[in-house]
């Protein structure tokens, strides 16, 4: 007897943990653009010193691991799926479904959150 209802709450937890690490991603973003601001702020009343540079270091190495571990998220939970979904009976897999679609995309965003935490880096 199929029942694919597997296979769809398998990759439900996926996308759960693609809509996580995205926002781990975008978290880290901010974190690491906020040392930014502060040291615009800083810099308009008070000559810069070396705790507001310290702080903005400090604030962008905080942001780019958050970005690096949201980055890590998506690539062991799609990982994780694909080795689940191999383990599954064929009968339990949905017949004519690109199941490759949430794990591609997790990949791609994976690749992109890389390129995000080298442009922290670099910036």
């Amino acid at each position: 007897m199929s029942d694919p209802r597997i296979f769809f709450a398998s990759e439900r937890t996926l996308l759960a943990w693609i809509r996580t690490g995205l926002t781990v991603m975008g978290f880290g973003f901010i974190v690491a653009r906020f040392g930014l601001f502060l040291n615009l702020l800083v810099a308009e009343h008070v000559p810069l010193s070396a705790s507001s540079e310290s702080m903005t270091r400090l604030s962008n190495g905080i942001g780019i691991a958050l970005v690096l571990f949201g980055t890590a998220f998506m690539i062991f939970a799609a990982i994780q799926h694909r080795r689940f979904a191999s383990s599954l009976p064929a009968e339990d897999l949905p017949p004519l479904y690109h199941r490759g679609f949430p794990v591609a995309s997790a990949f791609i965003l994976s690749a992109l959150g890389i390129l995000l935490a080298i442009y922290l880096v670099a910036t």
